[in-house]
């Protein structure tokens, strides 16, 4: 199965690109890859939320829980891309990869032009520095989205620099039924306290 979409609205630079693929011959529905561009203006971010949320529950097998999770794991790398990756009046990609009942990737690209420009290695190392110092302090209001909005609702982070001088930051988390069934059991029985 081959198929292609392309949304484009001209004058603000927004697209949408959605390709599904054959599989290579391998059992089961082949990913969803989803690619939008988007200017650094947070106004179009809310459009982004309310897609990520409906494509979550749709498309992946992820809960309805997992699905506001993964809202948030993406509002906070394209605001992130936006703050801190990329000049005004430029664009940041995010693609989203969807493995039906597999996986949910999220791939989110800056342009390399913002004022807190960053290598792959050094975001790394800062978040290694969050990571710890979260553990056992409060942050405040700012510097603790990575380490506690995306690394605790995704199984694996990279950061990549790209070519033309941005950073490339994936996250994928994988399905596990299991953990959903446990975490509805909240709505099922309000004596069982599930601690994540």
């Amino acid at each position: 199965m081959d198929m292609q979409e392309t949304a484009t609205h001209t004058g603000s630079e927004l697209s949408l690109d959605s390709q599904v693929s054959a599989n290579g011959g391998n059992a089961g529905e082949a990913p969803t890859e989803i690619t939008i561009t988007i200017p650094t203006q947070a106004y179009f971010i809310s459009g982004i939320r309310d897609f990520v949320v409906n494509l979550t529950k749709n498309m992946t097998g992820f809960s309805l829980q997992w699905a506001y999770r993964f809202q948030a794991v993406v509002d906070e790398l394209c605001n992130n891309a936006i703050e801190h990756g990329s000049a005004k009046g430029q664009l940041i990609l995010i693609k989203l990869i969807s493995t039906k009942d597999k996986s949910l990737e999220v791939a989110v690209e800056d342009s390399g032009t913002g004022s807190d420009k960053m290598t792959a290695e050094q975001l790394t190392a800062l978040l290694k520095e969050r990571k710890q110092l979260t553990a056992g302090a409060y942050l405040g209001l700012r510097g603790r989205g990575l380490p506690k909005i995306v690394c605790e609702w995704t199984d694996e982070i990279t950061f990549e620099d790209l070519a033309q001088g941005g950073i490339r930051v994936k996250v994928k988390k994988y399905l596990r039924k299991d953990e959903d069934n446990v975490l509805s059991q909240l709505h099922k029985d309000a004596h069982t306290l599930v601690i994540q």
